[in-house]
């Protein structure tokens, strides 16, 4: 008989929370936008900013390349520059070029970029994180940590360095690539990993170590080594070691020149310094105790500075063996803990990827900066998620209080970062925050006196120019600002001795172009033209670009007659950098030659840069009544 036994009703199915982390792919797209859209929303406050008087001019507001926007001659001249700001860049510049053409100076445009770039670094991260190891709620984590912390807001915020956010693009971008070539190595997919890798180059050589890197990805989490360990979640084919070092060998020797061509371009512009400047030994000491306070600032991120200056010819002893014992410390626990790969991983990329701005060759005068630290760090992110991560699965820390934790943390880091980019709105704000959490900072002193300049209140910049020499008395900013100063209050001879001073003490193209000007202008004031003849041309010869040289030039030769000429130099400092002076000596000399139309047109120029210029009104007045 059958059986009249009460079938089992089937169980309804529970109601349960939506997992985004129960596979690989569901939900990556929805964290990719949070990820995205968070890091846009932190850093917005960024598009209300203005240009800095460090680096900006040169890279935007007064470089005549970038301001051309992009085309061929821009693209040349990138491809071939590398004393314009010691490094072999072109990919920057063209991008700089690019938002030039896009936003002209308008700030907002520029800042907006950088803030964009950055976003699309996070979700990189992420992506390249949780497709190489599968662990996506560990992956999220860094990437959030990347967005917000507090170190990440000088390469972000300062519209120059957009030479760290896009190498960074690049060079995640060739992590991807290489994660996509271990699969199934062929050569198609190794040149689409060289091209990203010289991309990376091209933005920033400090994209230098990322061979080196990718052998240590091979370690871990691709496990490509044979006999060393499994991959973590990626089958690739295993190779020894030895053939992993030669399939790197083409992506070396492309470092090495790079290495080389940024060597010679940075002694070039006088940016290395000396062995008598600073000696190999304090270099090293010097090395050893700033990698100690990337650590220490990545923990606890206060007193943030865009520079901080380097200590000189000495360290406290106690400061570099505790540096020292940190670093020691750290080292033999990881080597110890060797089993958990990504704490080696993790400790060698940050140790790795910082050497070629440690300090060991010294490039400026600054012990370290923040803007260094923004890919080295993914290493120690990567220790503290994973190694936490660990910890609580150890301890059953149920999900909620992991994500709890988590929260406070972002949120608190978030806090800082939103405090730390509102030191970044203008010069002042900026250099006054960088005077008061560094102590004898030349640096901070001239840019301080220059951005007082800038806004009309040249009696205040002057304390923090002679500051700035009595901290350093090998300064060549500072002479060369405390001898504007003596000019413009009409102590020549004072002035022309401070110029005397920079020549001395500097290399460096754009300073010697702008004290050469200088100095042919004072002595055109004491009137001695031919002294002033010989500096504008030297001015001229050390930087081809030195708009005052040819406005000074011009204003020469219009005094002498030679109308010729002057109009020519005039033309080509007004082409170099528009200014109301160049426009109105050059509408003179045109109205001189009875070329009215032209010389109207120059004066209508010179009040569109100033519509208050009484002299440029004057010119036109005139010039129209003559017709």
């Amino acid at each position: 008989m059958p059986s009249t036994a009460a079938k089992p009703k089937p169980l309804k199915p529970t109601a349960t929370t939506p997992d985004l982390f129960s596979s690989p792919e569901k939900g990556t797209l929805v964290l990719c936008l949070l990820l995205a859209v968070a890091t846009l929303a932190l850093y917005n406050p960024v598009t209300r900013h203005g240009f800095i008087n460090c680096d900006d001019d040169r890279y935007i507001t007064e470089n005549p390349y970038i301001q051309s926007g992009l085309n061929w001659t821009t693209v040349k001249w990138a491809l071939t520059s590398t004393t314009q700001a010691g490094f072999w860049h072109p990919l920057t510049w063209m991008s700089h070029a690019l938002d030039f053409q896009l936003f002209y100076l308008n700030p907002v445009g520029h800042h907006f970029m950088s803030v964009l770039i950055h976003a699309l670094n996070v979700v990189l991260l992420f992506l390249l994180l949780g497709k190489g190891t599968r662990r996506w709620k560990c992956s999220l984590l860094v990437a959030a940590l990347f967005a917000v912390h507090p170190l990440n807001v000088e390469s972000v915020s300062w519209a120059a360095e957009r030479k760290n956010v896009l190498s960074t693009l690049f060079f995640l971008g060739t992590i991807g690539a290489y994660g996509w070539y271990s699969l199934a190595p062929n050569w198609k997919r190794y040149l689409a990993l060289i091209g990203l890798f010289v991309c990376g180059l091209a933005s920033k050589p400090m994209v230098v170590t990322l061979p080196f890197v990718l052998l240590l990805l091979d370690y871990w989490p691709l496990g490509r080594i044979r006999g060393w360990s499994e991959p973590e979640v990626l089958t690739t084919e295993q190779k020894t070691l030895a053939a992993l070092v030669v399939e790197k060998l083409p992506l070396v020797a492309i470092s090495a020149l790079v290495c080389a061509i940024t060597v010679i371009a940075q002694r070039a512009g006088g940016a290395v310094r000396s062995a008598a400047q600073f000696p190999l030994g304090v270099r090293l000491e010097n090395a050893v105790v700033a990698y100690a306070t990337y650590l220490w600032k990545l923990a606890w991120p206060g007193r943030l500075a865009p520079l901080y200056p380097h200590p000189g010819m000495s360290l406290p002893a106690w400061k570099v063996l505790v540096s020292a014992l940190v670093l020691l410390s750290i080292s033999a626990m990881v080597v110890r803990l060797r089993s958990k790969r990504y704490l080696l991983a993790g400790w060698l990329f940050f140790l790795g990827v910082l050497v070629p701005s440690i300090g060991i060759i010294q490039v400026g005068y600054q012990a370290m900066a923040d803007r260094f630290a923004y890919v080295p760090e993914i290493g120690i992110f990567v220790i503290v998620v994973w190694s936490a991560a660990a910890l609580a699965d150890q301890w059953r820390v149920v999900f909620s209080l992991r994500l709890a934790t988590s929260a406070m943390v972002l949120v608190a880091l978030a806090v800082v970062t939103h405090i730390q980019l509102s030191y970044w709105t203008d010069s002042v704000t900026l250099w006054s925050r960088t005077l008061a959490v560094t102590q004898n900072n030349f640096v901070a002193e001239d840019n301080m006196g220059g951005a007082l300049v800038l806004l009309g209140r040249a009696d205040e910049a002057f304390p923090h120019f002679q500051a700035a020499a009595e901290i350093n008395a090998a300064d060549p900013v500072s002479h060369l600002n405390l001898g504007a100063y003596l000019q413009e209050h009409g102590r020549m001879n004072e002035a022309i001795e401070q110029y005397r001073d920079v020549i001395q003490l500097t290399g460096d193209s754009a300073l010697l172009g702008s004290t050469y000007a200088n100095l042919g202008t004072a002595y055109r004031n004491l009137g001695d033209d031919q002294q002033a003849r010989e500096n504008y041309d030297q001015a001229l010869q050390a930087n081809p670009d030195q708009f005052s040289a040819y406005l000074g030039l011009g204003l020469l030769l219009e005094k002498q007659g030679k109308w010729d000429e002057a109009v020519a130099a005039l033309s080509r400092s007004v082409a170099l950098r528009p200014t109301v002076e160049g426009y109105v000596h050059l509408g003179h000399v045109l109205k001189l030659k009875n070329k009215s139309d032209a010389a109207l047109a120059a004066y209508q120029q010179a009040l569109r840069l100033d519509p208050n210029s009484t002299a440029a009104q004057r010119g036109v007045a005139a010039t129209v009544s003559d017709r």
